[in-house]
């Protein structure tokens, strides 16, 4: 007799035969409960079954290499103890199981034959860009205090051409001998043309130096004088500077206000607290935020962020954002057991960053747009990602009138809970955040709408990036759209026509390309 069995059965029976196994081995031997249960040479947790997951927190700190000390973070006493490679693979497969947005589109492999970091790279959906890991003493490093590798000059990469978007101050590439600024362009690295395919390698790893005190050699074309200089720089740990630019500017319809925003890392807390409260005190009637280079962070500072823009009366009542998590957990939070609620507006500092919690933070009064709400205008580019696309959002979400200025956002409305293990922090997608009115399908980015449809994207206009001005200034091509679009409810005509906005996905200079290369934790939305 034959037996056709589908594949929901065959798993079955492998289960089944599992089950067995252990009951077989457990009641035989010495009956020393705390002696591994072994099965085809392996304890029965590193036994795989395709299909088959046991709970994450049975492999959970059982690591090829054990930390020993204080943990930095808790000050407590690192839980790791000895286990293998499988065992760590085996945490990654069920907490993806558990946790992954998209996990029921995982390929479920052998964690036995696969390194750790190979085998993490396997646990996601086809189309997932956003899956990464990092050192967990180095991310907190980077999270926590800004710091990172580098000269302290971000590079933007346009059609091929290398030039300089900010500068961090007190950093070597603002040394009064060196004096990098925005607009002036790489050409040459180490002898070595930028646009050298065959040394792309070379000149990839001196712009982005992984370590200190690496010293590398720039041909720099100065963006004022068009002269070429050479200068000479060693690579240091740069502390960001997350707000940059806090100004006023005086007009006959009242003060407006502006300031960059880079990075939603745990100090720029008191950076826009400090901003804010500048601005507030300057009686600014209209805010121009530039978000153009900032890839995002910890939500929490989105959403201080957003409460001081918005204030308390647009607020009440109203949620942030609310994560949506995958088909296994649709009442409560996997990560931290809670039941899933709308995450409310913050109105006060939580303690992220050297300001004490619990401080009332300040917020804006600004001019109504022409639905009747406040309006606010945000200056973005390709590389306004995550986080920053929640204060769009979440503005959105609450009917503030948000004016877009710039290119395409990277559309990134998903995120993450850091989850550290055996020394790796593990970013692997769990959520996609919905605003108060349940709008979170922006995976193709922000962009000014063209017609009443699009009532989920902002208004606005497409004005292409100027490196030729510097940041802040009134005349360089997205400020000075803003004020524009302030005075006369209009893009002006040097913009790009409203209907290039209708993005073919295969062809079109407009699409978003990730043109700034920042460290990946700042290119996330991070719980």
């Amino acid at each position: 007799m034959t037996i056709f069995l589908k594949n929901n059965s065959l798993k079955f029976l492998k289960y089944a035969k599992f089950l067995l196994l252990i009951i077989f081995a457990s009641g035989c031997g010495s009956g020393n409960n705390n002696e591994p249960i072994l099965i085809n040479n392996y304890s029965h947790n590193n036994q795989w079954l395709e299909g088959i997951f046991l709970p994450e927190i049975n492999y959970k700190n059982k690591c090829i290499n054990p930390r020993i000390g204080n943990n930095p973070e808790t000050n407590n006493t690192y839980y790791d103890v000895q286990g293998t490679y499988i065992d760590e693979n085996n945490f990654l497969r069920s907490f993806s199981n558990n946790t992954y947005l998209w996990y029921n589109e995982i390929i479920d492999a052998d964690p036995s034959l696969h390194s750790v970091e190979n085998y993490f790279a396997l646990l996601k959906a086809p189309h997932d860009r956003f899956h990464f890991t990092y050192p967990t003493e180095e991310w907190l490093q980077i999270s926590q205090s800004g710091v990172t590798t580098g000269y302290g000059a971000i590079w933007i990469n346009l059609s091929n051409r290398i030039f300089v978007a900010y500068t961090e101050p007190n950093s070597p590439a603002t040394d009064i001998a060196i004096n990098i600024e925005r607009g002036d362009e790489v050409i040459e690295v180490d002898g070595i043309n930028v646009n050298d395919a065959e040394n792309s390698g070379q000149v990839s790893n001196a712009l982005y130096p992984p370590t200190p005190n690496q010293t590398h050699t720039f041909l720099i074309k100065k963006r004022d004088s068009k002269d070429n200089k050479l200068v000479t720089m060693t690579s240091a740990n740069i502390t960001s500077s997350p707000v940059q630019s806090v100004k006023t500017i005086k007009t006959d319809t009242g003060n407006v206000g502006y300031f960059l925003f880079n990075d939603h890392i745990a100090t720029s807390e008191k950076s826009i607290f400090d901003a804010i409260t500048q601005l507030k005190s300057n009686n600014i009637v209209d805010l121009i935020l530039d978000l153009r280079y900032n890839s995002g962070g910890y939500l929490a500072i989105a959403n201080q962020l957003t409460y001081m823009i918005a204030g308390p009366t647009y607020t009440a009542g109203k949620s942030f954002e609310t994560m949506k998590f995958n088909d296994k957990h649709l009442a409560t939070n996997p990560i931290t057991n809670e039941p899933i609620q709308a995450i409310p507006f913050y109105t006060k500092t939580i303690g992220l960053s050297s300001m004490d919690s619990n401080t009332d933070l300040p917020f804006l009064n600004l001019n109504l747009g022409e639905n009747g709400y406040p309006r606010v205008f945000i200056l973005t580019g390709n590389d306004t990602c995550s986080a920053s696309e929640s204060i769009i959002n979440s503005l959105l979400g609450i009917n503030i009138e948000v004016i877009q200025i710039g290119s395409v956002t990277c559309g990134k409305p998903y995120g993450f809970y850091p989850m550290d293990n055996c020394g790796t922090t593990y970013f692997t997608i769990q959520f996609k955040g919905i605003n108060s009115i349940g709008f979170g399908d922006y995976s193709d980015g922000f962009k000014p709408r063209t017609s009443s449809l699009e009532a989920n994207m902002p208004l606005g206009c497409i004005v292409e990036e100027d490196v030729q001005k510097l940041l802040g200034s009134i005349d360089e091509n997205r400020f000075s759209a803003a004020l524009h679009y302030r005075n006369t409810g209009s893009c002006p005509n040097n913009s790009l026509s409203r209907s290039i906005m209708n993005i073919n996905s295969t062809n079109n200079k407009y699409k978003k390309i990730n043109k700034l290369k920042k460290n990946i934790f700042l290119s996330n939305k991070i719980l």
